[in-house]
Formats: structure tokens, C-alpha cells, sequence
């Protein structure tokens, strides 16, 4: 029986992350990179990610990495601050398991705890049958297609827009994150969730 284990991301986490994500730059369209970055430039995003109170997961299997996810700011205005977007990847092996799933609950329920309220999903390739289904069954909504905005394996791309809600939404003004978390728990319980 595999062992998994979803967990923050550590430094000795980065050279496998580093080899997932490059798999994905050099034959997938999940992304629009088309050079795998370096490791020291993995740490670089990482540390970034980090330093903003974000979370960055690992999913490891068996005590191998297997795929990580993150959540960024949409945009570094401070409006945006609530909101973010998600990046979930995952080793070719590693598909069709639920692995995924496990990992990007694990990243929302995090963000959730920190009081984001907006998750964002920028989907590359309209084709992207496994990501779109993933958002969709963790309850991300369509919100719109930007059409042939990248050009990857000589061809246009299109990205796919998602989007889910978390904790109250839009339906109160944002708190501190502790706060944010007791409303939410205070709410499911009242809903008698």
C-alpha cells in the first residue's frame, strides 16, 4: 500500500519539484513556459511565495515527491490581496490516482485558513481535460476562455478561467486571518455542515 502524504514544501523538496515542473514545460501546455526553469530559480519563486504567508505543498509518495501545489497573488496590488491564483502540478506517474485532488484540497483549505476568499485557476489549454476536471470537481466555476493566447508546440493555446469562492466569500468585508477562520467555522456549524 503507497503512503501519502500531502505537507509543506522544504528546501530538500526543491530538485524534484524542479524535475516535475520542467516535465510539464517541456511536453505539456498546463503551462506557457517553454525553458524548465532552474532549480535555484524554483527556490527563487518558492521563497517568494513563502515570504507573502502563501503556502507551497508537496505530495509525496512512498517519501518521493510526486507533485506540489501553490497559491500566488493574482495580481500584487494590494486589492488583490484575498485573492489568489493556484499552480498544481503533478509527475507523469503520479496521474490518475487522486493525488491531485488530495493536494489541491489540502491548498485550499490552507488558503482558506490564511483568509483568502477568491481562488483563481489559470488554466493552460482548453483541451486541459485533467485540470479543468480537477477544479470542477473541487468545486471551481468556469468563468470565461481567453482564446489562442499562447503559441507552444507550434500552436495557439487558450487559457481557461476558473474560479471558486472560500470561507465567506464576498459576502462579508475581509478579517485577519484568525478571525477569517473562526467566522468560516462558526458558519459551517451554524449551517450544520
Amino acid at each position: 500500500m503507497k503512503t501519502i502524504l500531502i505537507r509543506p514544501s522544504r528546501d530538500a523538496d526543491l530538485p524534484a519539484i524542479a524535475q516535475v515542473y520542467g516535465h510539464h514545460v517541456l511536453h505539456g501546455t498546463g503551462t506557457f513556459e517553454t525553458t524548465p526553469p532552474s532549480v535555484e530559480e524554483m527556490a527563487a519563486r518558492r521563497a517568494d511565495v513563502l515570504a507573502k504567508g502563501l503556502p507551497w505543498l508537496v505530495a509525496e509518495v512512498d517519501g518521493q515527491v510526486q507533485g506540489f501545489a501553490y497559491g500566488n497573488w493574482f495580481k500584487p496590488r494590494p486589492a488583490y490581496r484575498y485573492s489568489v491564483e493556484d499552480s498544481i502540478y503533478l509527475a507523469p506517474q503520479a496521474t490518475g490516482r487522486g493525488l491531485g485532488r488530495a493536494l489541491l484540497a489540502e491548498l485550499l483549505a490552507q488558503l482558506q485558513g490564511r483568509g483568502i476568499r477568491k481562488v483563481m485557476a489559470v488554466i493552460g489549454d482548453s483541451a486541459n481535460a485533467a485540470s479543468i476536471g480537477l477544479h470542477t470537481a473541487l468545486g471551481f466555476e468556469r468563468v470565461g476562455v481567453v482564446r489562442a493566447c499562447g503559441w507552444k508546440f507550434d500552436r495557439w493555446l487558450d487559457i481557461v478561467l476558473m474560479e471558486r469562492s472560500l470561507g465567506w466569500g464576498d459576502r462579508m468585508p475581509p478579517q485577519d486571518s484568525a478571525d477569517e477562520a473562526a467566522a468560516t467555522a462558526l458558519a459551517a456549524a451554524a449551517a450544520g455542515r
